[in-house]
C-alpha cells in the first residue's frame, strides 16, 4: 500500500480528512452520540452501551481523544470521557466551511 503522501496537501486539507476518517467508523459515531446525549462526563460503561467489545470500544475512543473531539479524566479505576466543546467548535467550523461551498449554478460540467 502506498504511502498517503499527507505533506503534499495543505493544513486545512489534512484536518479536513482527519474528522472525516473520525466520522467514517459507525462506532466512532455511536460513542459520540452516546457522549452528546447524556451531556456530562460519562463513567459507565460504554460496551454495554454501545454493543462492541472493550479493546474495540477503547481503540476507538483512543482515535477520539487522539484527534481531540473528547477528553478523559481518571476517576479511580474508571476513566470518565465528555465531548471537548472548544475542539468540537473548531471541528465544526472546519466542516461547514468545506461542506457550505457551492456549485455554480452554471451546467457547464459533463
Amino acid at each position: 500500500m502506498g504511502l498517503a503522501k499527507s505533506e503534499m496537501f495543505t493544513d486545512a486539507q489534512n484536518e479536513i480528512a482527519l474528522f472525516a476518517k473520525v466520522f467514517g467508523h459507525p462506532a466512532r459515531v455511536a460513542i459520540l452520540q452516546q457522549l452528546f446525549k447524556i451531556d456530562a462526563c460519562y463513567c459507565g460503561d460504554l460496551v454495554s452501551e454501545i454493543g462492541l467489545a472493550q479493546p474495540t470500544i477503547s481503540q476507538h475512543l483512543k482515535e477520539l481523544k487522539h484527534l481531540g473531539l473528547i477528553k478523559g479524566n481518571v476517576e479511580g479505576t474508571s476513566v470518565c470521557y465528555c465531548i471537548n466543546t472548544e475542539n468540537w467548535t473548531k471541528m465544526k467550523a472546519t466542516m461547514l466551511q468545506f461542506l457550505n461551498q457551492d456549485i455554480s449554478e452554471k451546467d457547464n460540467c459533463c
